[in-house]
């Protein structure tokens, strides 16, 4: 069992459309022992966002403050839509001068992945990619599988994620952990805050997308230079895709193939990462080296914030 955290829930997205939900997972995390702060940003409501911009890009920014309680964990309240409307409003050399080197986790997934790429390219900050409070710890019966890998990846200054998956080739390589959700990914291509990672290794998930659209955003990852400049490509979920008689036996892992074949990067696949009920906790930043064979595969990650 950990240790009682606090814990400040930070709202760059939506707003829960499931207000019980963002109640269960708060509710969940002081029942844990846990001391919850910022709960007003899971009530509040602008348009389809969690707050206007001003209110929403707040929330990170106080995290600049000298005279704000640093939390242990700043926690996304969800993912949706809304994020990157902050990239030009974020006190990137402000959250650097309090941040770097600070135990502080800030995690989360799906748009939160905009906060992460800006953060780690404005401001050097390795974060997490993991649970929001509605989706995860607000679920009806949270994930144990989850909840696990969480505390584990945020108290262990090495920890490794294996995942029995078979692969289709031996792959040992080394370096820089990052990624998340693809369509963020894709959107801040030729942008400022897109990091320039050389020799790393890409975990990217997605929900609702088409094989054809999985593919046309790999595409400009291709197209950019960024994948033949990692070391492998990582597959978490793809969830919610649906085919149709026209796509002719065009699926998913046709379009990985045609990728694999002009990218020349190795793929692997079955990291439980993404909109599913389990997933593992990710530092977007830290060191990884990935072992991968016909038994599986293994992550072992070291150089991330832990928690004292």
């Amino acid at each position: 069992m950990t240790r009682p955290r606090t814990i400040e829930i930070v709202a760059p997205s939506g707003y829960p459309p499931d207000e019980a939900a963002a109640k269960r997972g708060i509710d969940l995390l002081r029942n844990l022992g846990h001391r919850v702060l910022g709960e007003e940003a899971a009530q509040r409501r602008h348009l389809r966002f969690g707050g206007a911009d001003d209110e929403r890009a707040a929330d990170l920014n106080r995290l600049a403050d000298p005279a704000h309680e640093l939390p242990d964990i700043v926690l996304a309240l969800r993912g949706g839509y809304g994020a990157v409307r902050l990239l030009g409003r974020l006190d990137y050399a402000g959250l650097e001068r309090r941040l770097t080197g600070a135990p502080v986790a800030l995690c989360g997934h799906s748009d939160f992945t905009a906060i992460q790429l800006a953060l780690f390219a404005r401001a050097g900050l390795v974060t997490f990619g993991g649970p929001m409070l509605t989706a995860n710890f607000g679920a009806q019966t949270p994930s144990a599988f989850t909840l696990e890998h969480f505390w584990r990846a945020l108290e262990s200054p090495e920890f490794t994620v294996r995942e029995p998956a078979r692969q289709t080739s031996e792959i040992d390589v080394d370096g820089t952990l990052w990624g998340g959700n693809l369509a963020m990914i894709a959107s801040l291509v030729g942008t400022p805050y897109m990091p320039n990672i050389d020799g790393g290794i890409l975990f990217i998930e997605d929900v609702n997308e088409h094989p054809y659209r999985v593919e046309r955003m790999l595409y400009q990852l291709h197209l950019a230079g960024i994948l033949s400049r990692q070391q492998a490509l990582v597959l978490g979920d793809f969830t919610g895709g649906k085919l149709s008689p026209y796509d002719n036996g065009y699926d998913l892992p046709a379009a990985l193939a045609q990728i694999a074949g002009v990218a020349g990067v190795p793929i692997v696949t079955g990291l439980r990462f993404g909109h599913g009920a389990d997933l593992v906790t990710l530092p977007f930043g830290a060191r990884a080296r990935l072992k991968a064979g016909h038994d599986g595969f293994s992550l072992t990650i070291t150089g991330h914030p832990t928690l004292r």
